[in-house]
């Protein structure tokens, strides 16, 4: 039992990491004809009944005193599923036939061990029991999920009342305006000599430049504003600030679709309020950019339409709450386990490794 049991704890690697693909479950009894499209493995399965061989592992039998070819155990696809369908139901055929591999030989090895009294040892007492630890909580994670998920319609609209403004949509017109201007000096002069003589890279803008430039944008994100305002095109108005930035050629268009206030930074969220026609006060991003909108319409999203969404943020948020309740409120020995690693702390150097200091440091070569 104990080997059955530490056998099918190790291939929970191999089955949690894979993608499960479901495949619809037969009714008792019934027998399934393979589809023109199906795959060589699909059309083996629904060949195969329930209490076929699957699975002969020669050479390993539970009598010892059987030899030869009389030692062998057969699994049928049954007991093979049920150990399948423990791990990962709906696993694909190919790793089922990377599972049914490992068993093979992991089944053979855990019989071995018995045999040395290996099970006996303390250790793997310890094993066992964190195994089952481990186990039990994968459990527990699976079960908070199901329940987490099992949200009402009342649950829905619920939320959906109360959340009402994020699940506002609009279309807006968004300029641009760089925070400074392109600033480009003439090259210097090239230094004299032979022709192949090289010219100096352009000199770099100074501080006061640089301060004009920003000073000038800033006037332009007031400017295209005021004219924003007064009705003129967007699109038009974002070429010219590009043109005045001295990036004539990266002007985009300033239609946003479907917008929603979630899916803004937290200092442009205030835009979802303004009204169709409405143009927002010049923001000034801590990116670096100045951003004016212009709402063009805006609507609320149905309830019917956005209930995934909902459904997938209640789940979530209970399940997070739920697992909370597990995590965290303990104290640990820093004097044992060593002070909590923060992201300013250098890593620990290499097992064996000598730090480097002014003593073991190899001298540098005449």
């Amino acid at each position: 039992m104990r080997s059955r049991y530490l056998t099918c704890l190790l291939l929970v690697g191999l089955a949690y990491g894979q993608t499960p693909q479901p495949t619809p479950p037969l009714a008792p009894g019934a027998k399934a004809e393979p589809s023109a499209s199906a795959t060589p493995d699909q059309a083996t399965e629904v060949k195969v009944g329930p209490d076929d061989t699957v699975m002969t592992i020669k050479g390993f039998c539970a009598d010892a005193t059987q030899q030869g070819d009389a030692c062998k155990t057969a699994i049928t696809r049954a007991q093979f599923e049920k150990l399948a369908n423990a791990l990962q139901p709906g696993m694909s055929p190919a790793i089922r036939r990377q599972l049914a591999t490992q068993y093979s030989s992991m089944l053979r090895m855990s019989s071995a061990a018995e045999k040395r009294g290996l099970d006996k040892d303390p250790k793997f007492e310890e094993m066992m029991q964190y195994a089952r630890m481990q186990i039990l909580s994968r459990e527990l994670r699976d079960a908070l999920q199901q329940d987490a998920g099992k949200v009402t319609d009342a649950d829905l609209e619920a939320y959906y009342k109360k959340n009402e403004a994020s699940y506002e949509q609009a279309v807006f017109a968004r300029i641009f305006v760089p925070r400074s201007k392109q600033v480009v000096n003439p090259p210097a002069p090239g230094e004299a000599g032979g022709k192949d003589a090289k010219p100096a890279p352009p000199a770099q803008p100074t501080d006061s430049q640089k301060k004009a430039a920003e000073e000038e944008m800033k006037q332009l994100a007031a400017d295209i504003h005021a004219r924003v305002v007064k009705g003129e095109d967007p699109d038009k108005l974002q070429k010219e600030v590009f043109v005045a930035a001295g990036l004539p050629n990266n002007a985009t268009t300033t239609k946003m679709e479907k917008v929603r206030r979630n899916t803004l930074p937290p200092t442009h969220q205030a835009i979802m309020d303004l009204k169709p026609g409405e143009v927002s006060e010049v923001i000034s991003d801590p990116n670096g950019a100045y951003y004016i909108y212009k709402m063009v319409s805006k609507e609320t999203l149905t309830l019917e339409s956005v209930k995934p969404e909902i459904k997938n943020l209640i789940s979530s948020q209970r399940y997070r709450d739920d697992i909370q309740a597990y995590q965290g409120n303990v104290d640990l020995n820093d004097a044992y386990f060593g002070p909590t690693r923060s992201a300013s702390m250098p890593a620990a150097p290499p097992r064996g490794a000598k730090p480097a200091t002014e003593h073991n440091q190899t001298p540098d070569k005449d």
